[in-house]
């Protein structure tokens, strides 16, 4: 598969398999830029997935719902970035976590 597609799947598992698209790539693929990529996502998907399930459970007192509205469309614009930069061919990196891998 072309190393484009992949960083698109990469960028899109976070609607359909968040943990495991990328810990396949990042386990068995060649290319060290591809595995950094396959990090960042896995840990952006994970954090965002886990953000969203803590403002779920905080929607009884309120607090919630805003958070909701700003997780979700995090979830939702940050991969799609992703995907349209990497059907052009350009880097791409996950705001924040791009500081930490």
């Amino acid at each position: 598969m072309d190393e484009k597609w992949i960083r698109v799947l990469l960028h899109a598992s976070i609607w359909f398999a968040p943990v495991l698209v990328p810990l396949i790539v990042f386990l068995f693929g060649h290319d060290r830029e591809l595995k950094r990529l396959a990090l960042q996502a896995l840990v952006f998907h994970g954090s965002v997935l886990s953000l969203l399930w803590i403002s779920t459970n905080l929607l009884w007192i309120l607090i919630g719902f805003p958070f909701i509205v700003v997780f979700g469309l995090a979830a939702f614009f940050v991969p799609l970035t992703g995907i349209i930069r990497a059907v052009q061919n350009r880097p791409f990196q996950y705001p924040v976590i791009k500081k930490w891998i």
